[in-house]
């Protein structure tokens, strides 16, 4: 089918280019040739014309003052009675455009161009004319391949994405052709393949979000395990048991977030809550982390601000921000709260070299990462935000500044 409408649009072009060329090389090759006689009378005409004036004003006349009045590739000859003939330029051999023109005084003047100055051109135009009908056949094959497969991908894209379902690949691929009929089995096809891959991807993301979202809460439960080995103040142990404490009850809420999400990631726990309450819980967490690496975590902005989503997993999404920061940024971390609208903004930033140039939004992606990590805490800790009607965006890349954006008490959208 294909081949079919190449080689129709082909023919089509084919014989405009030769039904048209054909006229236009006969009109062009008549111009020239009309073209160049009448340069050549034109040229006789001017140049009885001088040789008439300089003759009544007993004005001299000869060659060095009518070569300048003739083109350099033509022959003149100027007979004047009772004088010898004058001669510019070389004569032409072979064919000849010629024109003589006879003054009152019976003087004469003949010019003559050869004819293969005109040959010449005639042969220029018709590269010319060549040269566009071969673009006009590139141009054609171009248009006609696009259309070929405009028109018979649609069939091959649907058996693909048909074969793609059977073999166990149920991704959506929203793709739509302009043909109604095409369209409604591409829709079909789409809606299948969608309530496919969310039981799927349900199972497969479960596993990889489970060990990786629940590692972060697990490092700093140990980090505050070690802090009470170290010590042997009881008041201390007692503190640091507490907060180990609200850590494994913080890790269950996590579990329990996972499994809400694996068997639907748009079902929400949205309740408002107290934002500075968890940005104080992560930062009394990662503090004995960043203080071992001799860095700083410090919080800043307004306070007393309350946010509507699931205080776990906005605690788990700042854990990621302010993990990431410790393992690829540098200096202090600042967590600073901000309301923008109505929407409570919480920002991690620090002063290492951000995210490269290449990556962009592209963080956000399953399995995408600047470092050699897995790449799945930022796009984990997406979900989750967007699960409760937040979400998470990179507002710069150097220094690098990550922004949550929560519901903000009374402002959420029903």
């Amino acid at each position: 089918m294909r081949r079919r409408l190449i080689n129709s649009t082909l023919a089509v072009v084919l014989v405009v280019i030769a039904v048209f060329g054909v006229s236009l090389v006969i009109v062009e090759t008549r111009t020239i040739e009309n073209s160049a006689r009448e340069s050549v009378d034109s040229e006789a005409v001017r140049l009885i014309s001088i040789v008439e004036s300089r003759l009544i004003g007993g004005e001299r006349v000869g060659p060095e003052v009518l070569r300048e009045q003739i083109t350099p590739d033509r022959y003149a000859r100027i007979e004047v009675r009772g004088r010898p003939p004058i001669e510019i330029g070389e004569r032409p051999k072979g064919d000849v455009i010629e024109s003589k023109e006879t003054g009152e005084a019976g003087e004469t003047v003949t010019v003559q161009e050869s004819a293969g100055t005109v040959s010449r051109e005639v042969i220029r135009t018709l590269l010319i004319i060549f040269a566009v009908a071969l673009l006009a056949v590139g141009a054609a094959v171009l248009l006609a391949v696009r259309q070929a497969h405009r028109l018979t991908a649609p069939l091959t894209d649907l058996a693909e994405t048909a074969e793609r379902l059977g073999s166990g690949d149920p991704r959506p691929r929203h793709r739509r052709y302009g043909v109604p009929e095409l369209d409604r089995v591409a829709d079909v096809l789409d809606a299948s393949a969608e309530r496919i891959g969310r039981m799927l991807t349900a199972e497969r993301r479960l596993a990889a979000d489970a060990s990786h979202q629940l590692r972060t809460p697990l490092t700093a439960l140990s980090m505050r395990l070690e802090e009470i080995t170290l010590t042997d103040d009881p008041d201390t142990v007692k503190e640091e048991a507490t907060i180990a404490l609200g850590q494994v009850e913080r890790l269950t809420d996590v579990v329990q977030r996972l499994l809400t999400n694996s068997r639907d990631p748009r079902t929400g726990s949205a309740v408002a809550f107290d934002l500075d309450e968890v940005v104080k819980q992560q930062i009394e967490e990662w503090r004995p982390a960043y203080r071992s690496a001799g860095r700083a975590i410090v919080s800043s902005g307004k306070k007393g601000l309350r946010a509507v989503g699931t205080p776990g997993a906005v605690a788990q999404v700042l854990a990621t921000l302010i993990e990431n920061s410790l393992m690829h940024g540098a200096g202090p971390v600042a967590i600073r709260t901000r309301v923008t609208g109505n929407q409570v903004v919480v920002e991690a930033t620090d002063e290492g070299p951000g995210v490269p140039p290449d990556l962009g939004a592209r963080v956000f992606e399953r399995t995408v990462s600047g470092r050699n990590s897995t790449g799945l805490g930022l796009a984990v800790a997406r979900d989750l935000a967007e699960a409760d009607g937040g979400r998470l965006e990179l507002l710069q890349q150097h220094p690098p500044v990550f922004a949550l954006f929560l519901s903000r008490e009374g402002e959420q959208s029903s």
